[in-house]
């Protein structure tokens, strides 16, 4: 198709009632009522008898807390999941999957016993938790305070 094959839409205009000229007084609006007045009709919202949608669709309450809860793995689990020696830290245990994501902090909580030595990182750790993994020989570099 070229520039010189276009024709010009077909579209019929809309009648612009209310201007004057032939319509008269009523401009077809009709003899009073809501829908004869300007603005007048029903909202976008409106169904009828029926409940509107969105009152019938629950709220939201409450709000998201800036403080997130910090991702919990106790010390039984790491007691299962790692070997002796082992470093612990949060990517460790995002790669094994003990944790959905990092962002929080990841804290160590004692419960559960534990005899394979651990070095734990970047993490809070729960003074049970402390006392449990000293115990068993192993310690804690770069503790993280709540």
């Amino acid at each position: 198709m070229q520039l010189h094959q276009l024709k010009p839409s077909k579209k019929k205009a809309k009648k612009r009632v209310g201007r004057g000229g032939a319509h008269g007084t009523t401009a077809t609006r009709g003899t009073k009522g809501q829908k004869a007045r300007s603005g007048g009709g029903k909202g976008k919202a409106f169904e009828g008898t029926k409940t509107p949608l969105w009152r019938r669709t629950p709220k939201l309450r409450g709000f998201k807390s800036l403080y997130a809860k910090n991702n919990i793995v106790n010390v039984s689990t790491l007691e299962s999941k790692f070997q002796d020696g082992d470093n612990i830290d949060p990517r460790a245990l995002l790669n094994l999957g003990l944790i959905s994501k990092i962002k929080p902090r990841v804290k160590i909580l004692g419960k559960g016993d534990i005899s394979k030595k651990f070095v734990i990182n970047d993490c809070i750790v729960s003074k049970t938790a402390e006392e449990k993994i000293k115990k068993a020989g192993g310690k804690i570099e770069m503790r993280l305070d709540v």
